[in-house]
């Protein structure tokens, strides 16, 4: 079943666009993906009336749909180009997914709650969209899809998973917010060579820690 959608929806999605790009937000592929992708068929129900709302909300297993600028952000930090293989970990409600394959059709998405997966598989499928999926534990990535051009990781830990970078292909990205339970560094990682990887901070984020195992 597709997403409701109406003229006041889009209306919404160009304001959103619009603040997301006063905001510093200046890759016209992201933007793009914000604008089209019907953000409240990712939300509960009790929620959808703020989905154009620049803010994140509680969706189950006591997770969130995250802020749009912080998908706008990180997706942007990325520079995900047309052919790029990527992996996210962490599919959450699937939001975020939906605007990597607006970009790549490349995209391999991990989610350690098996509430969320399901939910995020149906809603996927139902707007058309063909992510490859897996109930997994994140740390452990994706090793027989390996290496990946891009690495999305949308949860916290005090350190990048080593199992991730060792799938992350020289030349490519790594983006995750590193740091403590109540603020991150938005950290992105350059592959340079097996042994050498390049790191930079860019700004404070809040997101839900990185946990192992699945449930």
């Amino acid at each position: 079943m597709q997403a409701s959608e109406t003229h006041l929806y889009k209306a919404f999605r160009q304001m959103l666009v619009d603040n997301l790009r006063a905001k510093g937000i200046t890759d016209k592929r992201v933007l793009e993906a914000i604008r089209q992708i019907p953000r409240h068929a990712f939300m509960d129900d009790r929620y959808i009336r703020f989905a154009y709302k620049d803010d994140a909300f509680p969706i189950a297993a006591g997770q969130t749909i995250s802020q749009p600028y912080t998908v706008a952000f990180q997706t942007q930090l990325l520079d995900i180009q047309k052919e790029d293989k990527v992996l996210e970990i962490g599919t959450g409600s699937g939001y975020q997914c939906a605007v990597l394959l607006k970009i790549t059709s490349s995209v391999f998405s991990i989610e350690r709650q098996k509430i969320l997966f399901e939910s995020a598989s149906k809603r996927l499928e139902e707007l058309g969209y063909s992510p490859h999926l897996r109930y997994g534990d994140g740390h452990e990535g994706w090793p027989e899809e390996a290496p990946f051009d891009k690495i999305l990781i949308t949860a916290a830990a005090h350190e990048i998973p080593p199992r991730l970078l060792e799938q992350l292909n020289i030349g490519g990205k790594l983006v995750m917010p590193v740091g403590g339970a109540y603020t991150q560094k938005m950290t992105l990682i350059e592959k340079i060579s097996d042994s050498e990887s390049i790191f930079s901070e860019h700004g404070g984020f809040v997101f839900v820690p990185l946990l192992k195992g699945k449930i």
